[in-house]
């Protein structure tokens, strides 16, 4: 639920390391996964504590600012290309906007380990639209991770609604990811060639825009002021939004994005962990044969889209 989610998918291969073992690249990608997937259990508690977009809209624009004002500090322009420009727009509206937004409101209903698994389905529905708009073929070791990770995710969703989890939070939750997806075959490689901070810091205060609006139309905005929610608040705009995205970065300088975004595989494990520890959210057998299922489709997908080693 970091701001890197957004980019993930749209940077090309940059090559990088390829040793058969990388412990360092290893190491980076657990901790982003781990980082990113906590998102989904802080913002369950901030949404218990004031609305859903107004909080979130202060949120990205104290992060966007952050950003910002570190790629100026690093020598980054905001003079953006045109392509950059429109990457900065959709996926600021996209990303920050629909699909965090939609799952934030989402939350108020829906467990956040239901919503991290729907929301790491989303290179899934990459996948799927992409082969079916006919822009990208599938190895047969795609096709497998596909089914088996939709049929993960339609798993643990029967098992939520059986159980009582909210129809219309599930429903935000999967326009959420699909608005992101979406809009990651729209603008890919728009944001290759550098100055990546300042385009995500760009993304943040768009996003903050569009949802402080929507917010000052819908939402009155009061805080019921505590320790948890100070505490989750604060955690997200330096670990998810922040150390995140720069955790990323350095992955992708490592071993290429295609190669990175296979560390998404784990974000079904972390999302469900750290909800069972933080709040408390049971996790059944199904639940854990669904996770499984899922993680191993997500993987395969992502290992069938990698370049052949050089």
């Amino acid at each position: 639920m970091g701001a890197c989610v957004g980019i993930s998918l749209d940077l090309h291969d940059t090559g990088g390391h390829h040793g058969a073992v990388d412990l360092r690249a290893i190491l980076i990608g657990t901790v982003f996964a781990a980082m990113w997937s906590s998102a989904f259990a802080t913002a369950r508690v901030i949404v218990a504590h004031a609305p859903p977009l107004g909080t979130l809209s202060v949120r990205f624009l104290i992060s966007g600012l952050l950003a910002v004002l570190v790629a100026r500090a690093l020598g980054q322009t905001w003079r953006l290309a045109p392509a950059q420009a429109r990457a900065v727009i959709l996926f600021g509206i996209c990303q920050n906007g629909l699909y965090l937004g939609l799952n934030f409101v989402a939350m108020q209903w829906v467990q956040a380990s239901l919503a991290v698994i729907i929301a790491a389905s989303m290179p899934l529905m990459v996948a799927a639209l992409g082969w079916g708009l006919g822009r990208e073929r599938i190895a047969p070791l795609g096709v497998a991770g596909l089914v088996a990770g939709l049929l993960g995710v339609a798993l643990i969703m029967g098992t939520r609604l059986s159980g009582g989890a909210d129809p219309l939070g599930i429903v935000l939750c999967i326009f959420g990811a699909l608005a992101l997806a979406v809009a990651t075959l729209t603008v890919r490689g728009a944001t290759t060639g550098g100055n990546l901070l300042m385009i995500v810091g760009l993304q943040m205060l768009v996003g903050s825009l569009a949802l402080g609006a929507v917010s000052a139309m819908t939402e009155t905005f009061s805080v019921h002021w505590s320790a948890a929610f100070i505490a989750a608040f604060t955690y997200q705009i330096f670990v998810p939004g922040l150390a995140a995205t720069l955790l990323w970065f350095a992955l992708v300088g490592r071993i290429g994005a295609t190669r990175a975004a296979t560390f998404h595989f784990l974000n079904p494990f972390f999302g469900v962990a750290t909800a069972a520890v933080l709040l408390g959210e049971a996790v059944g057998v199904l639940d854990a044969v669904g996770v499984a299922i899922t993680m191993a489709g997500i993987l395969a997908v992502q290992l069938s889209r990698r370049p052949p080693q050089g």
